[in-house]
């Protein structure tokens, strides 16, 4: 297919003779392989290695084609809305990914504690096992079970800051859409990269949080249902952030070589939908996790 032909709208660009699909089941098979042998003390923390250095070799290479394909012209307006569909699927994946963990920290809260604690439909679970156990949240668990004494993660402090940081970096990074829409690229710039190093900031304060809550509050991956709610979801939410802040840098180093146009830059958007999506779920992770 010439470049001309996938100029037109009837027409589609499909990449012929592509290595990265081979590759990215190489680099899931290695990650899921090594971690197995891992979890059954087969092998040590070694084999958990090649998998994600795979996977980075293959986000390099694969985002550099479409990247190049991009800057060549060969794609036209239905790849571009393929592209977009792809991307809120994408983000409606990882809005179920959420959900799933938001609904464990939700039935544990409302439903299981309680009926531990002797209310609801199954008080005799409380009468049978635990009689004197008190339904309180956050819980360890009954203590003579090993519920050890621990400190909840407050919403001040920290997790405050992280808030009004991912807040700000929300409206930067609007900022930013808004200047490269309307041409202004300077203003493109300093916004785009003051919104992935507030990201980065997010990342190291919250790094700072757990090392504080293993140090010094005696709360752990393993501290009953409350920990481990709190370090899955605050926990996965980092790794997002991170991802995100990283996409935004190869967003920014792009717009330094001069791509995107005013009319043409989905990857931009991708990635700034992406962030607030982001922002949203760190909202409801302050909300029902630190607040309430």
């Amino acid at each position: 297919m010439t470049d001309a032909h996938a100029h037109a709208d009837s027409n589609y660009y499909v990449p012929h003779g592509s290595p990265w699909p081979i590759v990215a089941a190489l680099a899931l098979f290695c990650l899921m392989l090594g971690a197995v042998l891992f979890l059954d003390g087969v092998t040590s923390a070694w084999s958990l290695l090649p998998g994600p250095l795979l996977l980075i070799f293959l986000f390099i290479g694969w985002f550099a084609t479409v990247i190049g394909e991009n800057q060549k012209g060969v794609y036209n307006l239905r790849v571009d809305r393929s592209f977009r569909l792809a991307m809120m699927w994408f983000i409606f994946s990882e809005v179920m990914f959420f959900a799933a963990f938001f609904g464990a920290l939700f039935y544990a809260r409302m439903f299981a504690v309680p009926w531990l604690g002797g209310q609801g439909v199954k008080a005799l679970t409380n009468f049978l096992l635990w009689p004197h156990y008190e339904a309180t949240w956050p819980t360890n668990g009954p203590g003579h079970l090993g519920g050890e004494h621990f400190e909840a993660m407050s919403p001040t402090g920290i997790a405050a800051l992280n808030t009004l940081i991912l807040l700000t970096s929300g409206l930067t990074i609007t900022i930013a859409h808004h200047a490269l829409r309307s041409g202004k690229r300077g203003r493109l710039k300093v916004f785009l990269a003051l919104t992935f190093l507030l990201g980065f900031t997010f990342v190291a304060l919250q790094a700072h949080e757990y090392i504080g809550a293993y140090t010094r509050m005696n709360l752990k991956l393993t501290t009953g249902i409350y920990g481990t709610t709190f370090f899955m979801l605050t926990g996965f939410h980092g790794l997002h952030v991170t991802i995100g802040a990283i996409m935004l840098v190869v967003i920014w180093l792009r717009v330094m070589r001069g791509h995107f146009t005013p009319e043409r830059h989905f990857a931009f958007e991708a990635v700034a939908w992406y962030w607030h999506f982001v922002d949203v779920v760190w909202l409801c992770l302050f909300i029902f996790v630190y607040w309430l």
